[in-house]
């Protein structure tokens, strides 16, 4: 199995008088091994975070996950945290009253983990990108680490939720230099393309035990935005994805394939083909979650009318024509 995922409608029952939206989210997904001889992506919905693992929220209020792993080396990375990180944020004392700091120690408790395991059963020795989606209550938090990219359709409108950790970004290249690291043809120690990934402790000068760790860090971004009427939904992708696809030109592919069918796995699949026929090679992967029933509005364009007008010289010529 390169995914586990539950096809079930999250609907989020308590309502404020004072807030007229509640967020209806429903999600898809679809996975394609591309043209690589091995598939090394794996992902992951969970409609109810603690129900999943047996536990009951304290307010009450559903948490869902969605994350996509994106494995180089092997896959035996990107299936761990796939598997481990989600009960990992759940089981957290402070789960999900402090979900920021929840999950960002979660990253880098189960980072550990993973290079305790290696350390016994050196086969399992790979690394992994990765990228999370939470939607508690009207609360999107996103976390991460690498090059998986999530992008939001807010009326249409492409809203990056999450930046590429890539030797190129020039405030990773100094966070890089600063713990000794280094940048060569554009790769983090002349080996990786990502600066931040989980896994990857046996590549030597990466990873470093400790409070300033090494120049590849497992410590992912967050970003956390409320949700509004006007967000329809959120494509989280592999990087497969993104090397032929814009975020807008995502965006405005699914919004159209959801006003025709308003299926999210079937939008996955078509976005994954697409991506091949474009000529993506990478393995590929996208996840959908949709925070309405209904599927995207479709917008009207609105013709402005534009006063013409006539030249002077014309006004003289049409003059003389009429008194002719």
């Amino acid at each position: 199995m390169e995914r586990i995922c539950e096809n079930t409608v999250a609907i989020d029952s308590k309502q404020n008088p004072l807030i007229d939206f509640v967020p209806v989210t429903r999600s898809g997904d679809w996975s394609d091994i591309g043209s690589r001889e091995y598939m090394e992506d794996t992902h992951v919905c969970i409609s109810d975070l603690a129900k999943k693992y047996g536990y009951h929220s304290l307010d009450q209020e559903t948490v869902s996950f969605y994350g996509v792993f994106d494995g180089h080396g092997g896959k035996g990375a990107a299936h761990f945290f796939c598997d481990s990180l989600p009960r990992v944020i759940v089981e957290d004392a402070e789960f999900p009253l402090e979900l920021e700091k929840v999950v960002t120690r979660s990253f880098m408790q189960t980072d550990t983990q993973f290079a305790k395991i290696c350390a016994v059963q050196s086969a399992l020795s790979s690394g992994t990108t990765a990228l999370t989606a939470m939607i508690i209550g009207r609360s999107l938090l996103v976390a991460n680490a690498g090059d998986c990219r999530a992008v939001l359709s807010r009326l249409g409108m492409a809203v990056e939720m999450s930046k590429d950790h890539r030797p190129c970004c020039i405030k990773e290249r100094k966070r890089v230099e600063s713990l000794g690291g280094y940048i060569d043809d554009g790769y983090l120690n002349g080996q990786l393309a990502v600066t931040r990934a989980l896994g990857d402790w046996h590549l030597e000068g990466m990873k470093g035990i400790g409070e300033r760790g090494g120049p590849l860090s497992a410590e992912p971004e967050l970003r956390m935005i409320t949700l509004t009427k006007d967000d329809e939904f959120l494509i989280i992708g592999s990087d497969g994805i993104w090397d032929v696809f814009s975020n807008q030109n995502a965006v405005d592919f699914a919004r159209r394939r959801l006003q025709e069918h308003n299926d999210t796995k079937l939008c996955c699949k078509e976005l994954v083909e697409e991506a091949i026929r474009r000529g993506a090679t990478d393995n590929l992967t996208a996840v959908m979650v949709c925070f309405h029933s209904d599927p995207p509005a479709r917008m009207g364009v609105h013709r402005t009318r534009v006063p013409r007008g006539i030249s002077a010289e014309g006004f003289h010529s049409l003059r003389r024509s009429l008194e002719a």
